[in-house]
């Protein structure tokens, strides 16, 4: 059984607006493909105001929700990359990162404490 040596092999050369195209079809599909990921569904209230504005509220509080939850994992990681390197400046910004996160996710939960609703 002979075993056959392998050859290298180039990537054939692209002219300019063929790769200006396929970059275009790669961006195009990138967007499609986030913008089916982030579907939501909406809620419109067309006879009470006031639904819509709290359904908008909701909506908004859910953004900072999950930018909370962002920083509270780099947080962690901070903290983790700090313990390893024996870093105590990092180990500081880790927790403030952290601590940030905290209230940054739970915001709502606070503003609802601090006005009694």
């Amino acid at each position: 059984m002979k075993i056959k040596k392998r050859t290298n092999t180039h990537r054939l050369p692209m002219a300019g607006k063929v790769k200006k195209g396929f970059i275009f079809y790669c961006l195009l599909v990138l967007i499609v493909a986030v913008l089916s990921m982030t579907t939501l569904t909406c809620l419109a209230a067309t006879d009470d105001p006031i639904k819509v504005v709290n359904n908008l509220s909701d909506f908004i509080f859910g953004i900072i929700r999950a930018i909370g939850m962002i920083l509270l994992g780099f947080g962690i990681v901070q903290i983790g990359l700090s313990l390893k390197s024996h870093d105590p400046s990092q180990r500081a910004n880790g927790f403030l990162t952290l601590a940030g996160g905290v209230i940054i996710t739970f915001a709502k939960e606070i503003l609802n404490l601090i006005t009694g609703a």
